[in-house]
């Protein structure tokens, strides 16, 4: 079953009904919607060559066109390969190189110095101006949308790994029409007055919450400004109505502040689903009483995309249970569509508030990761999804999560992988060691600490660090503070004391000297 048949579906139901919105200006109606769709999956086809199973990169920030163009692969019967826009086009040039994409829609800054890179050589930058796809195709009765299995890709989502090079994580038809069906019955309903607001990246969890808004019928809204910004969502909800948006913690402790500041009290704003990183208890606290009960937690990652748990609107709002700060510190409960547990080293399962592992299992679960056999083996054990994720699950269900076991780094809701900014600060001639770690921010949840060593003789500035990694990754990667020492603390196999640096930025005594 092809995903692009939901859209086939609300067009046919609701042709004349608002669909894409540029702000409060409505782009499409879901006839307009459907014909552009359709219109470039003949253009991918007939003008590209693009086959069934091939993979197309989109690189680019939000836009309404942003989920034509995601409807079109699928149409196609082609996998979507979405990239970060913030990312670096040296780093956009790999993964499109990784998935063998042959054709890459990007547009304006996105595009810019990528078609020169070696690793664009087979694919074909696609630079934002296509033909009118109104112009080009009329839709009728048969749309020639390519039957596809349950099994087969339909968005190839690059994550970071431990190792230092993204990982491409295989989502299939099927595994994304069971987010959509624990997204129904977990996290909110969607009604055709409803609309959602693309606040956060379209190419990660915001983007894959567009198919339950298409397959109700209800509005897509991507703000002029193309991202997050509080007092533009404080003046748009209540002319739009309705609203719903996905949004990590940073972008919810800025809507309160933008409540302290202005006294806006969430009007307009039907619900929004944060996650993506921790939320401290005492923000969600004063989020609620600010704005109202419309908040609802998921938890999830690229490899079962925002299904792991789910803890309800009733549940964050709940003041009256004996236990309900304990629980709103949790991620809640697993969602309907998969089992969760929290497991040792063996994979057996612990007891209730005894640490492990959480592992998940269900259809939400990716089929595995692109071109790697190794570590699909070594995350999908037994059927499980092993999240790396270090938790406890207690009696009634609810998990909290505790530490992970990756490295990474949540910044603003986005993960950030210390080996990435370590490979990247090492390129630089005069860094000899580097290591990186991530440091409570109030603002962002974790911003990014660099440990730097200079080489034998060498003066490096952390102006000049944070210049050199402008040229190597996206900004948003880049350190918001340097420390310059003279050697890491390292164990008696060399490895490096990670605690030990953390505990040098807290004040306490962990063996580091600065320069």
């Amino acid at each position: 079953m092809n995903l692009s048949i939901w859209l086939e579906r609300a067009a046919r139901l609701r042709p004349q009904a608002p669909a894409l919105l540029r702000g409060t200006e409505v782009v499409a109606d879901y006839a307009g919607f459907l014909a552009r769709a359709a219109g470039l999956a003949r253009m991918l086809r007939d003008d590209l060559d693009v086959h069934p199973g091939d993979h197309v990169a989109i690189f680019m920030p939000n836009e309404p066109q942003y989920l034509v163009l995601l409807n079109a692969i699928w149409m196609a019967g082609a996998a979507a390969v979405p990239i970060n826009a913030k990312l670096h086009p040296r780093e956009a040039a790999w993964i499109v190189a990784d998935a063998q994409a042959r054709v890459v829609f990007a547009t304006g800054i996105c595009s810019a110095g990528l078609e020169a890179l070696p690793e664009m050589a087979n694919a074909r930058l696609i630079d934002g101006i296509w033909p009118d796809p109104d112009a080009i195709f009329d839709p009728g009765p048969d749309l020639g949308i390519e039957p596809r299995a349950a099994s087969d890709t339909a968005w190839l989502f690059y994550t970071s790994g431990t190792t230092g090079r993204p990982k491409g994580v295989m989502l299939s038809h099927g595994n994304l029409m069971a987010m959509a069906h624990c997204y129904f019955i977990d996290v909110d309903t969607v009604e055709p007055g409803d609309c959602t607001l693309y606040a956060a990246p379209m190419s990660h969890g915001a983007g894959l919450y567009s198919l339950m808004f298409t397959l109700r019928g209800a509005r897509h809204v991507v703000p002029v400004s193309g991202g997050f910004d509080a007092g533009e969502i404080a003046e748009l909800a209540p002319q739009l109505g309705n609203v719903c948006l996905f949004a990590a913690p940073t972008m919810v402790r800025r809507l309160v502040a933008q409540s302290r500041a202005s006294g806006y009290d969430g009007a307009g704003i039907k619900t929004i689903i944060y996650g993506g990183g921790p939320m401290y208890v005492a923000d969600i606290v004063e989020a609620v009483e600010r704005l109202g009960s419309r908040f609802v937690q998921i938890y999830g990652q690229g490899e079962s995309p925002m299904t792991i748990t789910a803890l309800d609107r009733a549940r964050v709002s709940d003041r009256t249970h004996p236990r309900w700060r304990e629980r709103l510190a949790s991620v809640g409960v697993a969602q309907s569509c998969v089992e969760v547990m929290v497991a040792d080293d063996k994979g057996n399962s612990v007891q209730p508030g005894t640490p492990g592992e959480i592992l998940v299992r269900g259809p939400t679960v990716m089929t595995g990761y692109w071109q790697n056999v190794t570590e699909s083996a070594k995350t999908l054990r037994g059927g499980w999804l092993r999240t790396g994720d270090i938790g406890t699950m207690d009696g009634d269900g609810f998990v909290t999560l505790q530490d992970r076991a990756k490295d990474v780094i949540i910044s603003g809701g986005t993960n950030i992988y210390p080996r990435e900014v370590e490979e990247a600060l090492l390129n630089h001639a005069d860094v000899a060691q580097v290591s990186v770690i991530g440091r409570p921010d109030p603002e962002w949840g974790e911003s990014v600490v660099a440990f730097v060593v200079p080489e034998q003789g060498a003066t490096v500035s952390s102006e000049e660090l944070d210049a050199w990694c402008l040229t190597q990754i996206a900004r948003f990667k880049r350190p918001k503070h340097y420390v310059l020492v003279a050697d890491l603390p390292k164990n008696a196999y060399g490895k490096v004391l990670k605690t030990a640096l953390r505990d040098h930025l807290n004040g306490r005594p962990g063996g580091v000297r600065e320069l």
